[in-house]
């Protein structure tokens, strides 16, 4: 059964160059904790995230059609939004031409820092109205991605939950490659108009708000957990970056 799955994954994999592209449109960029049902074996407090869960962190950017144009996947609960993107390809090409026209950009919730090509929201702010008002406009633009990965996570119960315990590097990189491949095939129907009744499967939308603050201690790490979060930092950007892998174009 196991080589089966691996045979579907690689063969899904092959495809990623064609499903998944950079567009000439509107981008928004977020990040999503898909938990893990178990305590990894190794370090397990680096996976422990903001809502007390163990998780792996997915930054997902989607145009405006809800269609994946870019993900990176594995990084660990404990890591904030912005420090995954700046540890995927895209963040040394934000500045690209290649990527962006004049007067392109992403937008981001609060969790991410503005940048020339990056808008994001300002930190919560309670007498500043203008400042109140254009996170009002952000977070209505950014409907679309937060939707997106309900629908994601709905279709794709796996995401919900990994059930499985994580107790090496390879366990890792095979549960980094099962993430990639539902985004490959979630993005394989939106292109080819599978129909979606969220009557007949309701989602659930993940909000900034949702977020409580981190749990206390919940970054304090070993320096054997932090030698085992920049291992598993590598084995991210081997995979994300593996043939194919490369979805910025």
């Amino acid at each position: 059964m196991v080589n089966y799955t691996n045979r579907v994954m690689t063969a899904l994999e092959s495809a990623m160059g064609h499903e998944i592209a950079w567009p000439p449109r509107a981008r928004l960029v977020d990040g999503t904790l898909v938990k893990l049902s178990q305590r990894p074996r190794d370090d397990g407090e680096t996976y422990f995230d903001r809502k007390s869960n163990y998780s792996m962190n997915v930054q997902v950017i989607c145009d405006q059609n809800k269609r994946v144009i870019y993900f990176f996947t594995g990084m660990l609960g404990s890591c904030h939004d912005l420090t995954c993107l700046r540890r995927s390809s895209l963040w040394e090409r934000l500045g690209s031409a290649q990527l962006f026209d004049n007067g392109q950009y992403l937008l981001g919730d609060s969790g991410y820092i503005p940048l020339d090509r990056l808008v994001c929201s300002y930190k919560r702010t309670a007498d500043e109205m203008d400042k109140v008002d254009f996170n009002t406009c952000v977070a209505h633009a950014r409907v679309g991605n937060e939707h997106y990965i309900g629908i994601l996570k709905a279709r794709w119960h796996s995401l919900k939950e990994i059930r499985t315990q994580l107790r090496n590097l390879a366990e890792n990189a095979y549960v980094i490659r099962w993430m990639r491949c539902c985004i490959i095939l979630h993005n394989f129907l939106i292109w080819r108009r599978d129909e979606w009744s969220e009557d007949d499967h309701p989602i659930e939308v993940e909000r900034e708000d949702d977020l409580g603050p981190p749990p206390q201690g919940a970054r304090q790490c070993s320096r054997r957990g932090l030698e085992r979060r920049q291992a598993v930092q590598r084995t991210c950007l081997e995979i994300n970056r593996m043939p194919g892998g490369l979805l910025c174009r």
